[in-house]
């Protein structure tokens, strides 16, 4: 779905500022920081209990930006992924994100959006004139396009309208502006330098907690001893 000009000026003001803010991160940046933090086996090497799970780059997991990734772009960013292959490449969106915008300034040739208070997420930099929507539903869409089990990417105007009208009680949805595209390797390139780390994800994430603590909550578990770790070898210094 196009954004509405107004709402585009917004959100490019919520970019810019969000950018601005972080700048002064990408001046001095110390090489301590390029610590593989994410490395489970430097946290926990003498610790004598099973290896953690190995997760691997596939839709419905979490990207956590690692503290040492200054691109503003995906500064503390939480990325879930939904569609990820060889061929094309993968795409996400930032969940962590939330802007003032509301979907109904966004959008405001839907008439079913009148009057509601949904607001529009930064879901990142590709696209950003377009709406991306995910939906957490009981039975899927019509040609669903499903992210998680429950989750479904995208949906008709039928199913947006039954959500805000006469939703189920766990039934709900959340809209982006924009999304994160990674090109065939290279987020497996990013993944090698350290950027990212993998969690798996979970609909109350997306959905439900308070979005500015998500990224927060998800590095302390990625610190603690015997988390999941990513099939990506660790980062060294040289």
């Amino acid at each position: 779905m196009a954004v509405g000009l107004k709402a585009i000026a917004r959100l490019c003001r919520f970019w810019y500022k969000h950018a601005m803010k972080r700048l002064p991160f990408l001046i001095g940046m110390s090489l301590f920081l390029q610590i593989a933090w994410f490395t489970p086996c430097l946290l926990a090497a003498d610790d004598p209990a099973p290896p953690p799970e190995v997760l691997r780059i596939t839709k419905g997991i979490f990207l956590v930006a690692s503290p040492n990734l200054m691109d503003p772009n995906f500064r503390h960013a939480v990325v879930l992924i939904c569609e990820h292959n060889h061929e094309q490449g993968t795409l996400g969106v930032i969940v962590n994100r939330p802007t003032d915008v509301l979907l109904s300034e966004a959008l405001p040739q839907v008439p079913i959006l009148k009057a509601t208070s949904y607001q529009v997420f930064w879901g990142g930099p590709v696209q950003q004139q377009s709406i991306l929507m995910l939906f957490r539903l009981t039975q899927p869409p019509t040609e669903p396009k499903e992210v998680m089990n429950g989750v479904y990417l995208g949906a008709g105007p039928d199913t947006l309208t039954q959500v805000i009208t006469k939703p189920n009680p766990t039934e709900t949805f959340r809209a982006y502006a924009g999304y994160a595209g990674w090109a065939p390797g290279q987020l497996e390139y990013e993944m090698s330098a350290g950027s990212w780390a993998i969690v798996n994800a979970d609909t109350a994430s997306i959905f439900d907690k308070d979005p500015g603590g998500l990224w927060v909550d998800l590095l302390d578990k990625l610190r603690a001893p015997r988390v999941i770790r990513s099939e990506q070898p660790p980062v060294t210094l040289n």
